[in-house]
């Protein structure tokens, strides 16, 4: 286990106010469910299709067509829950949230906000080496995605496509435990992170498969204690929600610019409405969508077409059995087993499959030299040129065979670095490369040695230098590794040069 100290959220001062005041930060995530059929039809949840291409009777809401329960979107929802060390609850319910929009056939959408599927659990977000925060989860509901207004083909006319309309999502709802923009990023930073561990979402969030909706409030200093003593919401402030958020940096400047909104209404004499709101990245501002609705301005009531779902302790058992390492204890045994740092470790599980080429380099071999040279080396050049890592033109063995190189003392760390550039480009073993074009180091002492006897006695004022001041003598390493190629191996250069001059 990591050992963590948890801390208290600290609130984000405000610069600029006249007074001071604390800053309450709640968010509901909408996590796109990982699964190849919408949650009440066969239709296909493909990204990118033509319009309307991916539409059921049922999710076009033709007269007579009954939701039927995709049994495989409960599992992924059940997994998410156990993953956010959450209470799954046996027993839920989906429910009509009625609304009109023509992005809604239906005109509502199926969701459950009496009995969700999840109950409450935890997301710990890390905010420095050690220093983790807890943000509390409320629930974890399933609903239908609506589908896609579209504006910009024709001036006169709106489109809607519906190839979105009844995909599953899960609604991730947080406690406002969040303090500062800073850290509303890194729990969403933490949450998709562990989805995509999971497999329950991409959290490709410029497709729309992660979203935020954040609730901003501010309130004056030691409110917030009351809120935790009374669960009182009132001493938070009037909230307002910035809707479909889907960058962590327009997180972070809507979170900050609608906080100063808020504090600059309020020290004026004015009130909070509480409302829906957007963000204008453009404009780095929030603008007013529309008066933020109460459940029952929804008419929420059980959906009579749907029975509650029951599903049994014995299959939950089953699904947490076949669990996969979450970020947190990949992150404890990679610096365990490999001896790493808090950030490099970090680094490293930030995505699954950069931790499993991690791993392959690093097995049976200097964890710590694997770390340094996937982070630096092989993650360096990846962001240089663009390129995931599962588009590598260096593989895992290829790494691996450079690293065995250098530990056999074949090649020096710049041949490595050399060798590396070469497999980068042309593909090829390392070894085989490294015979083919003479990049092994000289080992052979008496070679070396004669190198050494040569540079010794043509330089005899730098050797009396060298007597005098110990660490002049790597400037006879430096000249014998040149007279070399670079092909001399520094560390048996540099214990005969010692062993020459006398030191």
């Amino acid at each position: 286990m990591l050992d963590l100290t948890y801390e208290t959220p600290k609130p984000k001062v405000i610069a600029g106010a006249r007074d001071d005041w604390e800053l309450v930060i709640g968010m509901e995530i909408h996590a796109q469910v990982s699964s190849e059929a919408k949650l009440f039809s066969g239709a296909s949840t493909g990204f990118g299709a033509e319009p309307n291409s991916h539409v059921s009777f049922v999710d076009c809401a033709m007269p007579g067509m009954l939701p039927v329960i995709n049994e495989f979107c409960v599992e992924q929802a059940v997994r998410t829950g156990l993953g956010l060390k959450a209470e799954i609850n046996l027993r839920s319910a989906f429910d009509r949230k009625n609304y009109f929009y023509p992005d809604l056939p239906q005109g509502y959408q199926i969701s459950q906000l009496y009995h969700p599927i999840v109950g409450e659990g935890e997301v710990i977000v890390d905010m420095a080496p050690g220093i983790a925060r807890r943000v509390r989860i409320e629930r974890i509901h399933l609903e239908q995605d609506a589908g896609k207004s579209i504006h910009d083909m024709d001036p006169a006319l709106s489109f809607v496509d519906f190839n979105r309309t009844g995909v599953a999502l899960m609604e991730i709802v947080s406690r406002p435990d969040i303090r500062g923009p800073e850290e509303a990023a890194a729990y969403v930073l933490k949450l998709r992170q562990i989805l995509r561990y999971l497999g329950t979402c991409d959290g490709n969030m410029q497709n729309g498969n992660l979203r935020a909706d954040v609730n901003v409030s501010v309130c004056r200093p030691g409110q917030y204690e009351k809120y935790q003593e009374t669960q009182d919401f009132s001493h938070l402030g009037t909230r307002c929600e910035i809707k479909n958020m889907n960058s962590m940096r327009f997180i972070q400047a809507a979170i900050d610019y609608e906080a100063r909104r808020q504090i600059a209404i309020l020290e004026d004499g004015g009130t909070i409405v509480q409302e829906t709101r957007l963000y204008d990245p453009d404009r780095n501002e929030t603008r007013s969508m529309r008066s933020k609705e109460e459940a029952h301005d929804y008419r929420y009531f059980p959906d009579p077409d749907l029975l509650p779902l029951e599903i049994e302790q014995a299959w939950v058992d089953d699904i947490a059995a076949s669990m996969p390492e979450l970020p947190d204890a990949k992150k404890a045994r990679f610096m365990g087993d490999f001896g790493l740092t808090d950030y490099d470790a970090n680094v490293l599980t930030a995505e699954l499959d950069a931790a499993a080429f991690f791993e392959d380099v690093a097995a049976g071999r200097d964890g710590k030299q694997a770390a340094n040279w996937v982070i630096n080396e092989l993650f360096g050049r990846l962001n240089k040129e663009g390129m995931s890592i599962d588009a590598s033109p260096v593989s895992a063995a290829q790494l691996g065979g450079i690293l065995d190189l250098m530990a056999a003392g074949e090649i020096s760390g710049k041949m490595a670095k050399d060798l590396f550039e070469i497999v980068w480009t042309e593909g090829g073993d390392p070894a085989e490369i490294a015979a083919a074009r003479g990049m092994k180091q000289v080992t052979d002492t008496g070679a070396i040695e004669t190198a050494v006897d040569e540079i010794i006695a043509a330089n005899p004022a730098q050797v009396e230098k060298a007597k005098a001041n110990p660490k002049l003598a790597g400037w006879f390493v430096g000249q014998v590794i040149k007279a070399s190629g670079g092909k001399a191996a520094p560390q048996v250069v540099n214990e005969i040069v010692l062993k020459k001059l006398g030191l």
